[in-house]
């Protein structure tokens, strides 16, 4: 496959953020889908102090082409100062499921 695939993590508030900004991404051709995973617990480090809440998980699935532009518009949609953004290049996979990705985003 001459496209490479990109799976994208982020977390979100709540469902319904998660739900209404993935919505957005995937209207605008910028995922293909996303998989909403609610309940995440998070533990981390902000401003000097450690924090932990709950959150909800999505895992988008995009083509390479349309990172620069999902990015983009997942920060200036995320209700988080500084979100989670973090993309994993997908290495293989059925070679359907791939094609489908590719041409979603297109």
């Amino acid at each position: 496959m001459a496209e490479k695939v990109l799976l994208a993590l982020s977390t979100f508030p709540d469902q319904e953020t998660a739900r209404d900004i993935s919505t957005e991404l995937v209207t605008k051709k910028l995922a293909a889908c996303a998989n909403i995973l609610p309940g995440v617990q998070s533990i981390y480090r902000w401003n000097e102090k450690i924090e932990s809440g709950n959150e909800t998980l999505v895992l988008f699935k995009l083509s390479d082409d349309r990172r620069p532009k999902f990015q983009e518009t997942l920060r200036l949609l995320h209700p988080y100062e500084v979100p989670e953004i973090i993309f994993v290049p997908i290495s293989s996979g059925l070679p359907e499921y791939l094609q489908w990705v590719v041409e979603s985003c297109s």
